[in-house]
């Protein structure tokens, strides 16, 4: 995309959603961190289904430790990978206890040094908890950045490059919030909703999905059937 039209892409992103915000519940900065680090290969949904109970008795890291790893994986046992992830956040709990005199550091090098932290996570950290202006690439965010053209990459850390260096200064601080929002409720991962796109005039991606069930969609399919198989090359 041209300058002029990244800027227009995130103008009107902006205008559906002015103040973006992490799906996430939490109620302070390390439970923040510990929901962020539970969100990984898990819905919002089922995390925060997960920490509702949880945050209500543990909200500081010496009480996470107080709980101890049984405790923790009796209160999130409905998320995947939980075992790893209990060992994980006892582990980053100590380490911010006994390094960081119990607070979560304002810093991203520092949080990728903590246990299950790795940049994706530092980078939601810093964005929700210290308003940094750092591009969070998770599968939502990847997919429109290469989909639309915004921003391709071939691996996540690419695309955050590409987003650090296209993303004007007035979006900056809530750009990855609305990738994130646009990649999980209207560019899907299946099948992408281009008729209620916003930016779906700005998007490379082609063909466009017409509404289900539309004249065009069923244009679409018929030609799909029909359509000459190409012969496979051998070598």
């Amino acid at each position: 995309m041209k300058p002029a039209e990244i800027s227009e892409f995130y103008r009107r992103l902006a205008d559906r959603a002015p103040e973006p915000e992490t799906e996430l519940d939490f109620v302070n900065h390390y439970t923040l961190l510990v929901a962020v680090v539970l969100s990984a290969q898990a819905t919002d949904a089922g995390v925060n289904a997960a920490t509702r109970d949880l945050f209500a008795r543990v909200r500081t890291p010496a009480q996470m430790l107080a709980l101890g790893e049984e405790g923790l994986k009796r209160h999130i046992r409905t998320i995947g990978l939980f075992n790893t992830k209990a060992k994980n956040v006892i582990a980053l709990s100590k380490a911010l206890v006994e390094e960081h005199g119990g607070e979560v550091p304002a810093d991203r090098d520092a949080l990728q040094k903590l246990p299950g932290v790795g940049r994706k996570t530092a980078n939601v950290v810093m964005n929700c908890a210290f308003g940094a202006e750092t591009f969070a690439v998770d599968t939502h965010v990847f997919r429109v950045a290469n989909r639309t053209g915004l921003a391709p990459g071939k691996v996540p850390a690419e695309v955050e490059a590409r987003l650090d260096a296209v993303t004007p200064a007035p979006y900056r601080r809530h750009a990855h919030h609305w990738l994130i929002l646009h990649g999980r409720y209207v560019c899907k991962a299946r099948k992408p909703e281009c008729w209620r796109c916003v930016v779906c005039d700005l998007c490379r991606y082609e063909p466009k999905t017409p509404p289900s069930g539309s004249e065009a969609e069923a244009r679409a399919k018929a030609a799909a059937k029909v359509r000459p198989r190409q012969p496979i090359e051998r070598e």
